[in-house]
This record gives C-alpha cells, structure tokens and sequence, in this order.
C-alpha cells in the first residue's frame, strides 16, 4: 500500500498554519461568537429611519463595524471545518457561525429596500452628501440594482433562507471530501494505491499508465454510483440560482451573478467565442502529448502525465519557497518582503492530512493575515499553486492595508490577476535559467498544463454552467443524460479528434466545487488572460507597469472591476488580451515542438 495520510493531531505543528491573527482558540472563538450576537440583534433598530444620508451614514458604520466581528467569526469557523472535514466540532462551530451569519442577514434585510424607498431626487442627494463619501460605490451599486431589489418583507424572506439553500453546496462537499470512497488503484507492478479526492490528480500525473488508468477508472466508477445523488443535488443549487434571478426580474441567473460586479455578458460571450475560434492550438497541444509520450491513443487518463521521462524532480517545502521568493523579485522589494513574512509566520497550511478538504486557497479577514491552504506533494505543480495561491493573499494584505473595510474586498471578476501573475513569473523565471532541452521542456509542459487548465478548461467549464443554467431556464429537467451528455460533447469539443474519449468521462462535472459558485469559473480564464498581458509588461519594464499593477492590487472594490484592470493596462470589453495570452500560448506549443524534433521523438 502507498502512504496512509497523517491525521490532524500527527502533524508537524511547523507547517501548519497559525490562526492565531483571527482567534488564539476555539474558546476565543465561541467567547466572540456569544458577545457579537447582541450587536447582531441590535442592528434592527435602525429600521425606519434610512432617509437622509446622516441617518444612512450611521447605520453603515455600525452594520460593517459588526460585520467586521461576524466575518472574523465565519472565517475561523470555516478554516477549522476545511482542516478536517470530518471534525463534528469544527463542524458545529461552522454551523453556528453561518448561523449567525444569516441572522444578520436577515435583520439588515430592510436596510438597502428602504434606502431605496427614497425618490430618485432624494437619492442622489444622499449619494453626493459629503458624509457618505466612503460610501459612495456602494450605493452607487445600490441604485444602479434598485429595479432588482424586493420589498423590505421579501428580502427578509430571501434572506432568511440563505443556510437552508446552502444545502446543496454543503452536501456535495460533505460527500465529495468525507463520504465517498475509491477502490485502491493497482500500478504496472500490481502494488496497490490508495485513491481519494485529495491525490487523485497527483496519481494521474504518475509515468506509469497502468496507475493512471486504473486510479482514473476507480475514481469515476465512484462517481458513476453516484451520480443519480450529484445530479439531484446540483440541479437544485441551479434552480435556486434561476429562481432567484426570476424573482429579482433578472433576465438570467448569469445576468444576475455578473451584475454585482458590473460586467456586461458580452465579456463571457467574447471569452468563449474567442477560445472557439483558437480551438486549433488545443488539439495541437494533444497532438504533441500524443507525440512525446509515444502513444498510440491518447486518453483522458494521459492529459496530466509528464512529457519528459526521467525528470521527476521533487522540491521540498523549503526549496519551494525559495523559488517562489525569486519569482516575485520583479515585483519589488516590498512585495518580496511580504512573502517572507507570510513564511516566517506561518500563514500556511502546507500538507495534506486525513480528512482535509482538497485543493487549494487563500483566505483572510481585514483585521487578520491572510492564510493559504495547501496540499503540498513536491511536485512543480505544487510550486506553482504555492506561488498563485501567495499571489491572492498579497493582492488581499495590500486591499486591506489600503482601503476602508468596506472596499477590502476585490471582487470575483479580478480575484485570479494577482495568482496567475505569480505563476507566469515563477515559469518565465524557471525558463530564463534552464538550458537542458529535457528539463526546458518539462518546464514548458508546466506552462502549457496551466494554460489548459486555466483557459480552456475553465472555459469550458463556464460553457457547461451557461449551458446548464439555460436548460433551467428553458424548463428543460436536468438529468443525468442530459448533464451527462453536455459534459462529454464539450470534452468532444474542446479536447479534438486525437483524444479518445473514455466515456467515464462524463461524470467530471459532478466533481467540480466551483459550479456551486455560479458563474464564478469563467473568471479564472479572463484572469489568467489578463495576467499575461500584465506580467509580460513587467518583465519586459513597460513604463510604469510595475507602478499600475501594484496600485490595481491596492483598489480592492474601489472601482469597478474592468476600471481597475484598464488601470494596469488590460481590456477585456475586447478579444485582445485573450488573444495576446493564446498567442504566448502558440509560441510556447513551438518551442516544445522544436525540442521535440531535436530530441528525436
């Protein structure tokens, strides 16, 4: 058998994450959570007299000062229940925190229905008052979603139900991280593999097909005897999502999540037609998998292998770090510096442990440092992550040292810039110092994975969401088949005639947490896009590129979120920074390409 993960309590204390910026324990914790429930309560006195701006300003203040203390609590709560998702306590302090969480909710529900009872003379008069001027975006942001807003008693009713229609999202993470099970995968020498959410990426990354095979054949014969259960779960979060657009005289539920952040469907519409029209660079990229690694067929099961054999370098977590410091050096001294601090004090989570949720993330509250989680294995993959995940918590430090709390936090259509940045200067700097072909065209292979992944995939994911969202809305049932078979016309689709596609393959999407996040993927796709564009201006010492990025990641919600990336010289109301990002793309697919023929494959 492979290596039986740790439990919680059997891990090294040194590279676990300290929490302590939030609360020193789980005491401290439920101490805070009983004080605020008072302030909570409290805040429902203000109902009824949100009409002049003097009366709006002191409600807003005391609503984000109790916010403030709630989101501490939820966060804390939240990066327990991840540690080990199995932990019934830490299960009950998120629940209790979410609890409370919806409570509040549910008693500021009057505030923004009766800010906008005013006339419309009245509210602009508000919104140019001097007092408000730290609130100005936010009830700009108020008005401009004035003829999707409900009554006082509708939006209370709405809120109200917001733990309960949670339930989706908990009850596919529940079974995802601490349910479902994975028969052992058997490699060419017939030794056994454990297979779980957490590794099954890393076994598809092993040289011997036989383990990737069969670790891909256990992990979705798994997700097959569930997917009647996954189908049923997900087709109610979308129904929920459309419900809601429906009821807010949205035209759509992609209509409704992009608004919040002002952007106009037409940039997900261009992202897609975009990727269409370049689908070629795709297949050329499965050709040449085809071509190095020397098959007859290339499966589903053979997109996450290596393309050069021999060349299994492994880092430790301190090399790792090492070269994450090197990569951000063309961000600045400062920059670096507080890479440094966030490992000297121990903002990260670095390995996986027994019932620790998958994947990877960065969170953290205005009064607290930013924390990472992590699932390090050793790999340049694991690297990467580290140096993207970096990316989001310094984008986060540098929000909160900037802005008021009320504009701290960028928004999902800017959250994947600051990452993908980190990741492109960590390849280009890895690239600038390597000579050797094999070890160069590992190094490509590392940027051509996160480019599939980044922007084909996510787009592809998005076309899924869009799609499946729409068959909602047409009153079109969501099936098995029917997602089932969306699924796999869009692997067709995206991956080419040179891919076999297995038909196990359909069931990916049920194992996606981002689709419970509604229309958030597409994000990822425009983000890396737009990352491209930005790093390849610092690199090659554009004017005051460095300058404009480091003040985008400052802005937080300040402005709107197309504003803030023409700041740092990106425009996405139009195709070119896609383009600019499929173009480096294309050149790297060459340089691969002539390696190959130089090594005579």
């Amino acid at each position: 058998m492979s290596e039986v993960l740790k439990e919680r309590n059997e891990m090294d204390p040194a590279y676990m994450w300290d929490l302590s910026t939030l609360f020193h324990s789980d005491d401290e914790f439920e101490d805070a959570l009983e004080a605020v429930k008072a302030s909570v309560e409290d805040l429902a006195k203000y109902e009824g007299t949100l009409t002049n701006a003097s009366a709006i300003k002191t409600f807003l203040d005391a609503e984000y000062g109790v916010m403030l203390k709630v989101t501490d609590i939820f966060s804390y709560a939240s990066l327990r229940k991840v540690e080990d998702t199995r932990d019934t306590k830490a299960q009950g302090m998120y629940a209790k925190a979410y609890s409370e969480v919806v409570k509040m909710q549910t008693i500021c529900s009057y505030a923004e229905p009766e800010i906008l009872s005013n006339d419309e003379e009245t509210l602009n008069t508000i919104i140019q008052d001097d007092c408000l001027k730290d609130y100005k975006i936010y009830l700009e942001n108020l008005v401009r979603a004035k003829a999707h807003t409900l009554s006082n008693k509708e939006e209370a009713i709405m809120a109200s139900f917001a733990e309960a229609l949670n339930t989706p999202e908990e009850a596919m993470g529940a079974l995802l991280y601490a349910d479902m099970l994975f028969k052992d995968a058997l490699d060419s020498e017939g030794k056994a593999h454990e297979v779980t959410a957490a590794n099954y990426i890393l076994l598809q990354t092993s040289q011997d097909r036989v383990l990737r095979k069969n670790a891909f054949d256990s992990f979705y014969e798994s997700f097959a005897h569930n997917n009647n259960t996954l189908t049923a779960v997900y087709a109610g979060n979308v129904k929920t999502c459309t419900t809601e657009a429906r009821l807010r005289h949205y035209d759509s539920s992609r209509q409704m999540r992009m608004a919040s952040d002002n952007i106009p469907e037409t940039v997900y519409d261009n992202l897609i037609e975009t990727v269409h029209a370049r689908m070629d660079l795709m297949y050329r990229y499965v050709r040449l998998r085809k071509r190095l690694l020397k098959l007859d067929e290339v499966h589903y099961y053979d997109l996450y292998a290596p393309l050069t054999s021999g060349i299994t370098d492994t880092y430790s977590y301190e090399e790792a770090q090492r070269m994450v410091l090197d990569a951000v050096a063309p961000l600045g001294k400062e920059y670096v510096e507080r890479v440094q601090e966030a490992f000297d004090q121990k903002w990260i989570d670095v390995y996986p442990n027994k019932g620790k949720e998958t994947g990877a993330f960065s969170a953290g509250t205005y009064d607290s440092n930013p924390v990472i989680k992590m699932n390090y294995t050793g790999t340049l993959d694991s690297v990467s992550t580290l140096a993207h995940e970096m990316g989001h918590s310094q984008h986060t430090w540098l929000t909160n040292h900037t802005q008021p709390f009320q504009y701290s936090e960028y928004t999902m259509f800017v959250a994947e810039v600051a990452s993908t940045v980190n990741e492109n200067l960590l390849i280009d700097q890895l690239l600038e110092k390597e000579t050797d072909p094999k070890r160069r065209l590992a190094l490509l292979n590392q940027y051509l994975e996160g480019f599939k992944g980044t922007v084909y995939r996510q787009t592809m994911f998005a076309e899924f969401e869009k799609e499946a969202h729409a068959m909602c809305e047409r009153g079109e049932a969501l099936t098995t088949q029917s997602l089932n078979d969306l699924y796999l016309n869009l692997i067709k689709l995206y991956f080419g005639e040179d891919m076999v596609v297995d038909d196990a393959v359909k069931y990916e999407w049920s194992r996606i947490p981002h689709f419970y996040n509604m229309f958030y993927v597409y994000v990822y796709a425009t983000g890396y896009s737009s990352a491209c564009a930005i790093s390849e201006k610092i690199l090659h010492k554009e004017e005051n590129a460095l300058k404009n990025y480091l003040e985008f990641l400052s802005m937080g919600s300040s402005q709107y979120p197309l504003d803030e990336l023409k700041h740092a010289g990106v425009d996405l109301t139009t195709p070119e920074p896609i383009n600019i990002a499929l173009d480096k793309f294309e050149r790297v697919i060459e340089e691969a390409e002539k390696i190959a023929d130089e090594l005579g494959f």
